[in-house]
């Protein structure tokens, strides 16, 4: 067990999105961040708790299975955990008390999007995850796709066992697109492609369609109206999409100490990222240099990673991409004003002001 004071979980979080926020100088947003985490420190310390529970049971018949070293060893270094948290917050935005089923619906939120980063390390060949070696390095390919596999069936359990049919349908049509744009992104491969449509519909199946669950989970476990639903799902498009860009951003200018990967590296993977969308069009001639990487295997000398990166930000397409996640940002703030004013509310609009500012 993990007491709630000590849960890594809500610590690494907003330390991380507090130190993002010194982008802007937001001063009064980590400041507010403070805030949100003494509020939510006891839900997510119980969020810590059942993943650690789920762990010890899973592995109880027998302490040797793969599959649950695998997941354990992923979700014991927790990450932003930004989606259960989108769960709890907007379960506050009514009057129905974080019971169980509220917990449940986080934590399967957590569940998904570890199983999705489980099978994406072995579809990437990936080799560092949360500043460590990958689950599929240490256990092999193997362990670290039957993992997933267990995680998303944990998860739907959890849904299920709330009661709310309809969630229980949403979630799996959220996997379902999941696997439909890693499979999209799989195809795209080796293959520079600078579609924005196909960009878009990569995103929103990968990352907006978790983060829309999570709202729409907690709204409708909070007895919101229809209008005030619709709300939520419009706010969480806009800030999956902003934290993809983020992301994307992230490759091609982030700190590798703090991403926990090298710059370039989604390119050099074959992922269509929209800086590089971009930049190929303000330069032609980089989009048939960017095909040639995405066409070849290994890593890429320091040198022509740099010369690329110089030549992709000489086009202004990260100053365009940070304004797309500003204005994603600004349409996801704009939603939650339909909202009636709360803490939770002022709570959500924080998050989402810390997510288009971070730096990791």
């Amino acid at each position: 067990m993990i007491p709630h004071t000590q849960s890594p979980t809500h610590n690494r979080v907003w330390s991380s999105l507090t130190r993002s926020t010194a982008r802007d100088g937001l001063e009064s947003v980590s400041k507010r961040l403070h805030g949100v985490q003494k509020w939510l420190a006891a839900d997510l310390g119980d969020l810590a708790e059942e993943l650690e529970k789920l762990l010890q049971a899973a592995s109880a018949p027998r302490p040797d299975d793969r599959a649950w070293l695998a997941a354990g060893h992923l979700l014991r270094r927790p990450g932003k955990r930004v989606r259960p948290i989108c769960v709890l917050l907007a379960a506050r935005l009514g009057e129905t008390a974080l019971d169980r089923r509220v917990h449940d619906l986080a934590l399967a939120a957590e569940l998904v999007h570890a199983a999705t980063l489980l099978h994406d390390d072995v579809i990437d060949e990936g080799t560092e995850r949360r500043g460590v070696e990958t689950s599929r390095l240490v256990f092999g390919n193997s362990a670290s796709i039957l993992a997933g596999d267990q995680l998303f069936v944990e998860a739907l359990r959890r849904v299920m066992a709330s009661g709310t049919p309809e969630l229980l349908r949403g979630m799996l049509e959220v996997i379902a697109r999941m696997v439909a744009a890693e499979a999209l992104q799989l195809e795209l491969r080796g293959r520079f492609e600078p579609d924005r449509e196909l960009y878009l519909e990569v995103a929103h199946g990968k990352t907006t369609s978790l983060f829309r669950w999570a709202l729409l989970a907690g709204g409708t476990l909070a007895g919101l109206e229809a209008g005030q639903l619709e709300a939520l799902s419009e706010a969480a498009i806009a800030l999956g999409l902003a934290f993809q860009l983020v992301d994307d951003l992230l490759d091609l200018s982030g700190d590798p100490a703090l991403t926990g990967k090298d710059l370039f590296a989604d390119v050099c993977q074959g992922k269509l990222t929209w800086p590089l969308i971009v930049a190929s069009e303000r330069d032609p001639d980089l989009r048939a240099e960017l095909r040639r990487v995405a066409e070849r295997e290994g890593e890429l000398p320091s040198e022509t990673v740099r010369a690329l990166l110089a030549r992709v930000r000489a086009t202004g397409a990260l100053e365009a991409t940070r304004a797309r996640v500003d204005e994603q940002g600004a349409q996801a703030l704009g939603a939650l004003t339909r909202l009636p004013e709360s803490s939770a509310r002022t709570a959500l609009e924080t998050v989402v002001r810390a997510v288009v500012a971070r730096v990791r």
